[in-house]
């Protein structure tokens, strides 16, 4: 815990909710007060930081008049909307007041799904991104709310954190939540619950743990962490999941005083095109393959036309598509070489058939070995 901390040299520090909203639901200005030491100390220490933060909703709840037992999915989008653009505000200020008492400048960085699928776009957030962090300047990330809409959002800002961190090329993702980690069973309803402080390889027993967002305060539980830290450890991110709501969480984290839970990142450091293809959350076909190709595939070789069964999806050549096997399990997410209509053509056949018999030229594969990530498997 202390050792992937301690060497990392960018972190994203992912905040919930329930931890910038005080208990009379206005900002909770003595706990920002308290980050921001923590921050300082952390910068000190010469480690670039980005934070990914919660709370706009939360904080714009009572202009709206929105209920704050309402859960984040059954309010409507436009109010939700509505309740994130009075709030941001108040949640950036509160960030730029308590790091401005340090010296510490801050930058407002609003995204949206769009902008991280789309290889330009995500080329230039990741360099505004750097450009701040090595002026010294905390950048503070958010979905922008207000404009997203149910089809292009990350969703929640676990996988937000994550996909920030892929984007930077951070070491470490921590999220500051109102739990100190993961459990063996819900804490909350099973006084034995055993907590866990290290996961070494996630599995899909871990994932039978995580419990779903508490009603009112956030769009992501348990559930959407052990995805974020599954997308994490992927791409060699290591993540850890503490309580937030005590003083100087971040300090007492560093000092190994604090209860939390370190998923192990699984594989080194990938490139940063390899990275931007494993953190796509929208990809735009799935190609279905036979135990051959499957095999091939973990052998570290390419998606050959002859190992393909089925095609589903519209993609043009360059777009992101997952690969699946014949029991629909997903085994790589890839760059096509060739557009869907192509490859659905090309499916089953060898090189030598579709050049000579549709006229398709190019190259041999449909997804070359370079432009393809594996996932990880929950064994």
């Amino acid at each position: 815990m202390l050792r992937a901390l301690s060497d990392a040299q960018t972190i994203v520090i992912k905040v919930g909710s329930a931890l910038v909203r005080g208990a009379d639901n206005a900002v909770n200005m003595p706990w920002f007060n308290a980050i921001a030491d923590d921050l300082r100390a952390l910068q000190a220490q010469g480690k670039r930081i980005a934070i990914v933060s919660s709370g706009g909703v939360a904080l714009g709840r009572e202009t709206l008049g929105i209920d704050f037992t309402t859960p984040p999915s059954q309010i409507p989008l436009a109010l939700k909307q509505a309740a994130s653009a009075v709030g941001q505000y108040h949640m950036y200020n509160a960030y730029h007041r308590a790091l401005a008492a340090h010296d510490i400048p801050t930058a407002q960085v609003l995204l949206t799904l769009s902008e991280t699928e789309n290889r330009r776009m995500y080329l230039n957030a990741r360099a505004t991104l750097d450009a701040l962090m090595s002026q010294n300047i905390i950048p503070i990330i958010n979905e922008n709310d207000s404009i997203s809409t149910e089809e292009i959002r990350f969703g929640d800002n676990d996988r937000l954190a994550v996909r920030t961190a892929q984007m930077i090329d951070a070491d470490c993702v921590i999220l500051l939540s109102t739990i100190d980690g993961l459990y063996d069973s819900n804490p909350h309803e099973d006084a034995n619950a055993k907590h866990i402080p290290l996961v070494e390889t996630i599995t899909a027993d871990h994932e039978a743990m995580a419990g779903d967002a508490i009603p009112g305060l956030s769009t992501g539980g348990m559930k959407s962490k052990i995805q974020a830290a599954i997308n994490a450890a992927t791409c060699g991110i290591a993540m850890i999941i503490t309580d937030g709501q005590e003083r100087s969480p971040l300090r007492a984290l560093q000092s190994g005083e604090k209860k939390a839970t370190l998923f192990k990142a699984q594989t080194s450091k990938k490139g940063a095109r390899k990275n931007w293809i494993s953190a796509h959350l929208k990809p735009m076909g799935e190609i279905l393959i036979d135990d051959g190709a499957a095999k091939a595939l973990h052998a570290g070789r390419s998606l050959l036309p002859i190992g393909v069964l089925n095609v589903s999806g519209t993609f043009e050549r360059g777009d992101i598509v997952t690969i699946h096997d014949k029991s629909g399990h997903k085994l790589a997410t890839g760059i096509s070489a060739y557009t869907s209509a192509q490859a659905k053509m090309m499916a089953g056949k060898r090189a030598s058939d579709f050049t000579e018999e549709l006229g398709i030229t190019g190259r041999d594969e449909l997804v070359h070995r370079n432009d393809m990530v594996l996932v990880q498997t929950n064994d």
